[in-house]
């Protein structure tokens, strides 16, 4: 049975990706602050015979990494694949905005990444070894390849995070392990929602029209690429 871990499972992307491999067959390791929404998930699963493993975490703290994959190693050697989608969007100039709030974006939003890949490498290692690549997905944004007003230093913690995966995908090539991101636009999740209703304060507004008339949901953003890196050949 496959095996994958998913950070920000709890909600939006990560949790469409987790009911996703869980129709698949899969065994999915969710980890979120929410436990609320873990608990929704979990209930989802039990319901449907699939296995789900909802571990309360905190992505930005290494010492809670450490706790949640020493309760992965506990039930399991190895895993397939590890999709980090956990993040968070502050909004306003950047310039106005608070300095804890420029390191909240980076400490989730890039650290949090790096933290989980790290301590998922042995894990993920395991499973390479039996023949077939292990798999890594980062969960970036468009924000990353483009200048937007407000959102500037989401968009520096992405982009961040598109070097960070540069660098792991040659340096963990020949193990084997294959490093990707995807980088979708705006996709209509709670945190999306959230910002949208108090956009008269915060400055929040979509970069553009989109031609289908709407902005995506999780559900295309992932059958389109998230799945397609982690299940295709490699």
């Amino acid at each position: 049975m496959k095996q994958a871990v998913v950070t920000g499972a709890a909600s939006g992307i990560g949790a469409d990706c987790c009911k996703d491999l869980l129709m698949r067959g899969w065994t999915v390791f969710g980890l979120d602050r929410d436990e609320a929404g873990l608990d929704q998930l979990m209930s989802l699963a039990k319901a449907n015979e699939q296995i789900f493993v909802p571990i309360a975490c905190d992505v930005s703290d290494s010492g809670s990494v450490s706790t949640a994959f020493e309760r992965i190693g506990s039930a399991t050697g190895f895993l397939d694949a590890l999709v980090c989608s956990a993040g968070i969007f502050r909004a306003g100039p950047l310039l106005d905005m608070r300095e804890e709030d420029f390191d909240a974006l980076f400490a989730i939003n890039t650290k949090g990444a790096w933290l989980s890949a790290r301590a998922a490498l042995p894990f993920l290692k395991a499973s390479a070894g039996k023949g077939a690549a292990a798999r890594i997905v980062f969960v970036v944004s468009a924000a990353a390849l483009r200048p937007k007003v407000g959102g500037g230093a989401y968009a520096a913690s992405k982009a961040a995070l598109i070097h960070l995966t540069r660098v792991l995908a040659v340096e963990l090539a020949d193990q084997p392990i294959l490093v990707n991101a995807v980088a979708p636009a705006t996709v209509d999740t709670p945190l999306t929602q959230r910002l949208a209703v108090d956009a008269a304060h915060n400055g929040y507004r979509v970069s553009g029209t989109s031609p289908l008339g709407r902005v995506g949901q999780p559900a295309h953003m992932k059958h389109k690429r998230t799945m397609n890196l982690i299940l295709a050949r490699g």
